[in-house]
């Protein structure tokens, strides 16, 4: 029964990773479909949106299916966890920036636009899917189909609020902060210097939240003092 419910609680834990990954980095692929297909004729607009975001989901899900192999691989994991690392301090301390994204006027130029851009912009939204879903390949689908009314519907309202809200970047920012522990720690090379060391199983999603929120402060901070050093001098 216990081994039961350890089952379910960790489909659960993974299902609810899953959404807020997408929600946390679904944002910028929302403002790409918007600007990919804002000079075209209205009738159109609609189907660039489908087509462009079912290519693109489409891909991910390819590009998914590689990750979960690549992370079967001596110090993948590891190279992963990392990188999961850096996306999540790039989340507090990187600038609102316009997406330099060229809007067609023909429905192929759009959609094109729309998938070059989805592909690139997305990998970190792969590698983060395939890290919580533990390479379960159902669960990679799960969350990339629970991705795409996100993208289309949700992220540009929670853009929104993560600029009047900031909270809402650092709980973001935690989320992948503990994703790239949890990766680290499943890095079958590290495995034996993991088990003689239980503590890190708790104490590393703790270390990398408190250094992700750190940065993210210390950013914030420095930030506010510039603004008034310049109503000062």
């Amino acid at each position: 029964m216990e081994i039961l419910l350890d089952i379910q609680w960790d489909l659960v834990k993974a299902i609810l990773i899953i959404i807020g990954i997408d929600l946390i980095l679904g944002g910028d692929n929302a403002i790409v479909i918007a600007m990919a297909s804002k000079n075209l004729p209205r009738k159109h607009q609609r189907r660039a949106i489908i087509i462009g975001t079912s290519l693109a989901i489409s891909i991910r899900f390819i590009l998914a299916t590689l990750a979960v192999f690549l992370l079967t691989l001596p110090y993948i994991q590891l190279i992963g966890g990392l990188f999961l690392l850096v996306i999540a301090v790039k989340l507090l301390v990187d600038h609102q920036q316009e997406q330099d994204i060229h809007s067609s006027t023909t429905l192929f130029g759009a959609v094109k636009t729309i998938v070059i851009a989805d592909v690139v912009m997305g990998f970190d939204n792969v590698l983060a899917i395939s890290a919580a879903a533990n390479q379960n390949i159902f669960l990679i689908l799960f969350g990339l189909i629970v991705s795409v009314p996100i993208i289309i519907f949700g992220s540009s309202l929670l853009l929104k609020l993560m600029d009047k809200y900031s909270f809402i970047s650092y709980l973001g920012a935690s989320l992948l902060a503990y994703t790239s522990a949890e990766l680290i720690i499943k890095e079958e090379v590290l495995s034996s210097f993991v088990h003689s060391y239980t503590i890190l199983h708790l104490l590393l999603p703790i270390l990398f939240i408190v250094f992700v929120i750190t940065i993210g402060l210390i950013k914030k901070k420095t930030e506010l003092c510039n603004i008034a050093r310049q109503y000062i001098f």
